[in-house]
């Protein structure tokens, strides 16, 4: 995700005659990454992509509005992550689908040898799932992205030390979580 290829498919994107073309481009560079951003803050492989594809719909729609103050995949991310909000509100049984998912996943890896380390992830993904939404989304932008407090501030529009105490709050409730389910 190089700045200077970043700014050559936008300026593909913003020419008329070669906005497909960039667009396609940006798509291949960024539909992976957005993807697993999406998929682990929704669980469900279905949703992912329905949102993954809500979200490219807003950036071909938007693209002209780039004024590319933020770096790409911030904006990215921020539309994706603005799309996951979107369908969490839409659809608020999506915790209890999430968690008929995850213990599926458990059912499914402790009916067979397995190793204590897919149970341990299991249990992890549990916990994160049942964060609230902006921890839930402050945590995986940190934890899984690797994204910094600066860059997840630009995504969800918030002040580093609020971004700080979110992720701190997550942490100890999975932490917690894990120790009683251990």
């Amino acid at each position: 995700m190089n700045e200077t290829s970043d700014a050559y498919l936008f300026s593909l994107i913003k020419d008329p005659a070669s906005k497909d073309k960039g667009f396609l481009q940006l798509m291949d560079t960024y539909k992976k990454p957005l993807y697993w951003h999406i998929r682990r803050l929704v669980v469900s492989h279905e949703d992912a992509e329905d949102i993954l594809q809500e979200t490219f719909i807003n950036v071909y729609r938007f693209a002209g509005s780039f004024k590319g103050e933020s770096r790409v995949y911030t904006w990215l991310y921020r539309i994706a992550t603005n799309e996951c909000t979107k369908h969490f509100r839409k659809n608020k049984n999506w915790l209890k689908n999430a968690e008929l998912i995850t213990d599926k996943m458990f059912g499914d890896i402790s009916g067979h040898d397995t190793e204590n380390s897919e149970v341990i992830l299991i249990k992890f993904q549990q916990a994160i799932m049942r964060l609230p939404e902006k921890q839930r989304i402050v945590f995986n932008l940190r934890y899984y992205d690797e994204l910094s407090y600066e860059e997840i501030g630009q995504i969800l529009d918030s002040s580093v030390n609020t971004l700080k105490t979110n992720y701190h709050y997550a942490s100890e409730k999975i932490r917690q979580y894990l120790i009683e389910h251990a």
